[in-house]
């Protein structure tokens, strides 16, 4: 059976009729299912329900894959909020910190994109640029001005990195986030950085865990880029062994 890949879930309102109030969905981008689909996994959404019981999905599925979105809220790593945080959604920092502990805690794989990298770099005692004007000496366009389906600047990859193992460097990526880490989390390393320095990927240090993550959106060039659907591909991959090994 094909891995069960759970993604996280936000929160949006619609109205598809001007005499109807908006009301409330539960989504993810369709990008993410159809790269999870394509490498070979079943994708489910994980809502976003904070008095949820997370361990449950945590039974169900073999990996799981933080999406991107709101800012994430500087409570979270004890700083006052700048005057150039953008949006956030404080129960969904607060339902997806409860999943990536239960997650580490189970050594499950996990795949961070953008806000999931930012995420995951909370969790374990990390810091943000609450917006990349606060970073020393960036220089690269990172909220790019290019469709996002375009890639638009290189990274340069650790080759002994597992990530180095997916790409190389001076393979180019998309990019469209205003945050970045700052203080990297414990148990975690930087494997590649955009030209002027930012971290742009980080995976574990210790083997027991399970974790790469990048600030880019491998989703959306799935299908025109190779090293986007090595990631994919090896997220997969680390999520089948997860499920044959606790079957």
């Amino acid at each position: 059976m094909r891995p069960i890949i759970g993604i996280t879930g936000n929160l949006t309102d619609i109205q598809n009729d001007d005499r109807y109030a908006p009301f409330t969905v539960s989504y993810i981008p369709h990008d993410f299912v159809k790269a999870i689909k394509a490498a070979g996994g079943i994708p489910i959404i994980i809502p976003l329900i904070r008095d949820e019981n997370l361990s449950e999905y945590l039974e169900i599925v073999d990996g799981l894959v933080l999406t991107g979105g709101q800012d994430v809220s500087p409570i979270f790593y004890n700083e006052e909020p700048d005057l150039r945080l953008g949006s956030i959604s404080p129960n969904r920092d607060e339902h997806e910190i409860e999943l990536v502990e239960q997650f580490l805690n189970s050594q499950k794989p996990i795949l961070g994109i953008c806000r999931g990298m930012q995420i995951i770099n909370i969790v374990l005692g990390g810091s943000l640029y609450q917006d990349l004007s606060l970073a020393p000496n960036v220089t690269v366009q990172h909220v790019q001005k290019a469709e996002v389906h375009f890639v638009t600047h290189s990274v340069s990859v650790d080759p002994d990195s597992s990530l180095g193992q997916l790409m190389k460097t001076g393979d180019y990526v998309n990019t469209i986030h205003h945050q970045a880490i700052k203080e990297l989390g414990k148990g975690l390393k930087a494997s590649a950085w955009s030209p002027d320095r930012l971290i742009e990927a980080v995976e574990s240090e210790d083997g027991s865990q399970n974790i790469i993550a990048v600030q880019w959106h491998p989703e959306l060039t799935y299908d025109i880029n190779q090293a986007s659907r090595s990631i994919f591909k090896n997220f997969i991959n680390r999520s089948l062994k997860a499920r044959e090994a606790n079957q």
